[in-house]
Formats: C-alpha cells, sequence, structure tokens
C-alpha cells in the first residue's frame, strides 16, 4: 500500500527525478508554482480528491482509490487550470477554474462551475466562464448554465445529494464591486436551481452541521447585522447588530452549529481576545464561559465535523493545532503526532466515515505544506504529495517568535528567521507585512522568508500595532498610526534585534508589499539612521490618493470602505490632512538618499500603480539610486512565477550589492 501510493506521487511529482542538489536552492524551488496543492477526502473516506500538475500540463483534478491506489482522471483543459474543488457526494465533484498560466491584467474570463463523476464521466459544465453573451443557438435556459457571476461557496455542503449552495453576486451599479450574495442550491447533475429568501444585502452565509443555511451576515451603510434562519418558522430574525469598522466588545462572528443546535461563534466577549463562545438561541445571548480561549492570541480556527457534530477545531496560536473533542480523533492525532514529530499535523477526518482513512496535513517552518494519509485500523501512514518537492527541509532556516518592548510599553510579537546554523551580527532584512489591519505571520514555511534566509540574510517580521490576532488594544492602539506608532514599532524592532546581537547595525534593509511597501519608504524616511536600502513593492505612497481615489487611479477598495472603514482606521483625508501630507511619502520624497528597489503590477486594482510611479517621478531628481520595475498586467503581487522569480532574483542583486557580501 506505502509502495503503491508513493508511486503515484512519484508520477504526479516526477520533477523530483534527477533533482540535482545545489549548494544554494535555486529561486525557482521557491517560488514556483506548486506541484501538489490541495487534497480533500470524500465524505465517506475511500477516495482523496487531488489538484496536480504533471510537467508542463495545466493543473487537473483526480481521485485516488485508497483501499485499491488505483489513480482517475476526473478533469483536465487545456487552456486553463483547475481551481477550487469539492466533494458533491461520494460519486461527484464540483469545481471551477483559474488560469495560472496569464497574470491578472490579462484574464478575461470568469471562473466557471462544472461537475463530474470522479471517474470523469458526466462532465457538466454548470456556470459559464466568459462574461459576455454565448455566441450559440442553444439559449442559457435551455442549457441550464448559470450565468458568470456564479461562484462555489466556501463551506461545503450536506455532501448526501447531487446539490451544492452556490453564491450569485450582484453588483453596484456605479462601480464594479460586489453589493451583496445570492445563496442557490445548485443539482450539478440535472442543472436545477433555487434561489434562497436572502434577508438582505449579504457579505457571507453559514451552513450548518448538516450543510443547510442557517446564519448571514448582512451590510447596511456601516453596520453587520447577524441573521438567524429559523428552522421551526422558516423565517429570518436579527441577532445582533454592530458596527464593520469600530471595535465593538460583544459582537460575533457565526462560525458554525451543533448537533443539538448550538451556534458556535467568535467573540471578544468580555475579554481582550476573541474566543470560541455557544451563543445560547433561546437566550439571545453568550454562554459565560467560552469553549476555547488563548492567553495570547485572539481566536481563529476552523470547526471540524464529523458525523454530523462537532469533532474538534483546528485553531491558529503561535502556529496551528487542532484540539478534539472527539475521544477517538484524540488519539488518532496522538499517534500521527508520535510518527511526525517534527512537524504541524492537522488532521481531517471525513464528514460521514465508512472507512478508516484520514488525510493529514502536515508542515513546519522547514517543510512545505505536505499531505498524506493515516490509516486507523493499519496504523500506515503514506506520503501524498508535497506544494513545493524541491525544497531540502535540511536546507532551510528556523523561525521562532519572539516579544520586545515598544517605547511606549507595548509588548510588541516579532518573527525572527536565522539563516541554517545562526549567527550573530548578520545582515538583516526587516520584512513589514502588508495589510496593514491583519495578522502577519505564523509558525510555517514561508517562501519570502526562507529565500532571503538561504541567501545569508536574517529575517525580521515585526507584528506592529494595528495587527490583527493578538487582541483588541493591540489591534486598536495602530488606528490612525500609519507612518506614527506602527512606524515606531517597526524600528523599536529593528532596534530590540541590534540590541540582542541578531543584525549587524550597518547592513540593515527594510522591506514590504502594499502596507510593507508604505512602512520601508516611512522608514527610510522617518529612521534613515537604521536602514541602509529598501525594497518596496506594491506600496502605497500617498494616503490621500488612497482615501479618495483619483481619477487616474481606480481602486478595487469598495465605497462603504473608502467612506467608513479608512476614516475609522486610517483617518479623513479631509479633517486629517496635514496628517495625511506628513506621513505621506510622496510628499517627501526629496528627503530620501537611500538606495530603493520599486516594483509594480501595471494592473494592480489594490493600490494602483500610479503610487510608484508618482513616488518614482518624485524621487529620482533627489536620488539616482532608485529603480523601478513595472510588471505587465500582473495584479497586486507576482502571479505567474516567472515574475516571482524575476522579482526576487533582483532582490537578490540589490541586497548582496547593498548589505550583502559585495557591499561596501
Amino acid at each position: 500500500m506505502h509502495l503503491r501510493l508513493r508511486a503515484v506521487a512519484a508520477i504526479s511529482l516526477g520533477l523530483m527525478a534527477g533533482l540535482a542538489q545545489a549548494a544554494l536552492p535555486a529561486i525557482g524551488s521557491f517560488f514556483g508554482n506548486p506541484n501538489f496543492s490541495a487534497a480533500k477526502l470524500s465524505p465517506n473516506g475511500r477516495f482523496l480528491a487531488v489538484r496536480i500538475s504533471n510537467n508542463n500540463e495545466r493543473d487537473g483534478l483526480a481521485v485516488v482509490d485508497l483501499a485499491s491506489s488505483s489513480v482517475s482522471g476526473v478533469a483536465r483543459f487545456s487552456d486553463t487550470d483547475i481551481g477550487h474543488f469539492q466533494w458533491v457526494n461520494n460519486r461527484r465533484l464540483a469545481f471551477d477554474t483559474v488560469d495560472n498560466q496569464v497574470a491578472p491584467g490579462d484574464r478575461r474570463y470568469a471562473p466557471g462551475l462544472y461537475a463530474a463523476n470522479r471517474d470523469g464521466s458526466d462532465l457538466r459544465q454548470l456556470a459559464e466562464r466568459a462574461w459576455y453573451a454565448r455566441d450559440t443557438s442553444q439559449t442559457n435556459i435551455k442549457s441550464r448554465i448559470l450565468p458568470a457571476n456564479t461562484y462555489m461557496l466556501e463551506q461545503e455542503g450536506a455532501q448526501d445529494s447531487d446539490s451544492i449552495y452556490v453564491v450569485r453576486a450582484n453588483w453596484n451599479e456605479v462601480r464594479n464591486e460586489t453589493r451583496s450574495f445570492d445563496l442557490q442550491k445548485l443539482n450539478t447533475v440535472t442543472g436545477a436551481v433555487g434561489t434562497l429568501n436572502r434577508p438582505g444585502e449579504v457579505q457571507h452565509w453559514v451552513l450548518d452541521q448538516r450543510g443547510l443555511p442557517r446564519a448571514a451576515l448582512t451590510r447596511e451603510e456601516d453596520k453587520l447585522t447577524v441573521q438567524y434562519l429559523d428552522p421551526d418558522k422558516d423565517s429570518w430574525r436579527p441577532l445582533v447588530t454592530f458596527p464593520a469598522y469600530a471595535n465593538a466588545p460583544g459582537n460575533f462572528m457565526p462560525l458554525g452549529f451543533g448537533a443539538e443546535g448550538q451556534m458556535y461563534v467568535s467573540s471578544q466577549g468580555r475579554s481582550d481576545k476573541r474566543s470560541l463562545y455557544v451563543f445560547n438561541l433561546a437566550k439571545g445571548a453568550l454562554e459565560k464561559d467560552a469553549m476555547i480561549g488563548l492567553a495570547d492570541y485572539d481566536f481563529s480556527g476552523e470547526l471540524v465535523y464529523r458525523n454530523n457534530r462537532l469533532a474538534g477545531v483546528e485553531l491558529l496560536s503561535d502556529a496551528r493545532a487542532m484540539v478534539w473533542l472527539d475521544p477517538a480523533m484524540a488519539a488518532v492525532q496522538k499517534a500521527v503526532d508520535a510518527l511526525l514529530p517534527d512537524t504541524a499535523n492537522l488532521v481531517t477526518p471525513p464528514l460521514r466515515p465508512e472507512a478508516a482513512w484520514v488525510l493529514v496535513t502536515s508542515y513546519s517552518d522547514k517543510q512545505p505544506t505536505t499531505y498524506l494519509v493515516y490509516n486507523t485500523e493499519t496504523k500506515a501512514l503514506s506520503r501524498i504529495g508535497s506544494r513545493n518537492p524541491a525544497i531540502d527541509p535540511a536546507q532551510m532556516a528556523q523561525l521562532d517568535l519572539h516579544r520586545f518592548k515598544a517605547r511606549d510599553g507595548l509588548t510588541v510579537p516579532a518573527w525572527l528567521t536565522l539563516p541554517k546554523g545562526g549567527g550573530k551580527q548578520l545582515p538583516m532584512v526587516v520584512l513589514v507585512h502588508g495589510g496593514p489591519f491583519v495578522r502577519g505571520g505564523e509558525w510555517r514555511w514561508n517562501a519570502e522568508a526562507q529565500f532571503l534566509a538561504s541567501r545569508g540574510y536574517a529575517v525580521l517580521e515585526p507584528e506592529f500595532r494595528g495587527s490583527s490576532g493578538f487582541g483588541a488594544r493591540h489591534a486598536m492602539r495602530g488606528w490612525k498610526q500609519w507612518g506614527l506608532a506602527m512606524q515606531d514599532d517597526v524600528a523599536d524592532a529593528t532596534k530590540w534585534a541590534i540590541a540582542q546581537g541578531y543584525a549587524d547595525p550597518k547592513r540593515i534593509c527594510i522591506a514590504g508589499a502594499s502596507y510593507g511597501g508604505y512602512a520601508t519608504l516611512m522608514g527610510l524616511l522617518k529612521t534613515p539612521e537604521l536602514y541602509r536600502c529598501g525594497v518596496s513593492w506594491a506600496g502605497v505612497s500617498d494616503l490621500t490618493l488612497m482615501a479618495t481615489e483619483g481619477n487616474s487611479a481606480i481602486s478595487d477598495q469598495s465605497d462603504t470602505y473608502r467612506q467608513y472603514g479608512i476614516p475609522e482606521r486610517v483617518g479623513d483625508p479631509v479633517k486629517d490632512a496635514a496628517q495625511f501630507a506628513a506621513t505621506s511619502p510622496l510628499k517627501q520624497a526629496a528627503r530620501i538618499h537611500q538606495p530603493i528597489l520599486l516594483a509594480h503590477g501595471s494592473a494592480d486594482k489594490r493600490v494602483p500603480i500610479q503610487h510608484s510611479k508618482d513616488f518614482y517621478n518624485a524621487i529620482k531628481p533627489t536620488n539616482p539610486n532608485v529603480e523601478l520595475v513595472i510588471y505587465d498586467d500582473e495584479g497586486h503581487g507576482w502571479s505567474l512565477p516567472k515574475n516571482r522569480v524575476d522579482f526576487w532574483g533582483r532582490v537578490e542583486v540589490f541586497l548582496d550589492r547593498h548589505i550583502g557580501p559585495t557591499a561596501k
């Protein structure tokens, strides 16, 4: 059994054969597209669906019969790749597409939607890929093909019929943005579809443990409301309303339901940290005590069901881990961890098991994600495939989470990656995460940090105030602090690394994308004594432009976020005009004299390319050591491997010139 499964993996990941061991891992091994990118068990646990790429072929969908190790191809297209997929039932799968060979600005098609049996038979197109009307004599009514604004639901349904739930986006008539989503039940064999009654402008739907619609999140202006579909009355009722962008203790987000009618929610409750609670539907209130809470982290996780009951929770602290309520699954987890002692091992059981298989997703700071299956009867663990098979964990660096005190006493987490073997007085890259109101990192393999570490650099990634995941106080202390206290945290993290002896104070570069690109430019401006150089890609340079959207810079930020979110969290472009000017790198570009590598995608809709072009034009007359690289049709980041390899190759040369071995 082990040999046959490994043979399957070897066939699908053939590029491993004959791979030469290089002194330094090649750039492409970090930034190429994954060869084995997803795996999901069938509801009965007898089959494993996998998304794979063979050599130069498009990503395809295949199914492994775990009992016989036989492999069946489900679908592979010549002009596009398989995107998301899910099991409809034990016989059938649904999937959409994504073109991984063109950049976002050159994409002309929607994801579409298809379904096929696990042996590839009875393939049916369910939703259009083309945004325009089809030139055919067969009407959409006759063919039952849904329009292109139909998408797969993120959650999987009951998986006990031929139907799934899909969402249909409703567009804002003025701007190209989604206003709400309809929920539709779609028969993947006949194409028949029915639309659920929508309780308002729904932003998010939640299915219960049986795969039926039970909750929805609606938005009206700057308010969000959790709506509940009462199964006894078949009608919606609101449970709680709270501001979309301001902090409101006591609010909650629905995550799922239990067999006895419990609603599981994420809420701050009466604490600084969000926890997992039960919301009592009869009383209309949270239960007093949290089900799961962490001292240093907000609750973030996924509910795991087995036999229509909550079996456990996958949660994130510094790393991801499983917390099991089901004693049998807790025993399985213990056995898997004993076989894989040096990795985080996320165990996923089938929804309604009829076989002994569970899926194991395993990784560490040094090992990219690897998929395995474990047989609970034979105790055999079999490797199926890896996302980055060319990466040798023995060559990778160690990642650790530290905490330091900022200048005002706030405790700030920071991730530190040291080159293999460690060291002191190292050249260092301060890598600032984007967002910025998101969590930056976790304990797992990270291509960017590991690439830099493989070239001899220490990598410091601070979770500056404003970052989410570390409590409300930590997050809110970053509001309206772009270029101010948020930037001070990045500088204080750098000084901490110097004081600890990790970084050579004369060889530090600051880098980042999006907000990280903004923080890079502000770091060079505000604390020039700390940083010898900067790398900013897809970076913000003008806060007023970001907040108001000039005619020549069309952003994909929603009107709602621009009207309510930016004034609450960044600042008001009118009332805070002086602060915006003082904290916009564009306005003070002439004061920056360090070398800078700028990069931007021409089709970036989140941070339009005007930010980098305007900054480059403003700084070039006074700073000749600035380079701007534009990647045609790329969006907010690099989607194509050739562009990722090109960009990080440029970064390698840039860093080597200014803080590396050849630097003066």
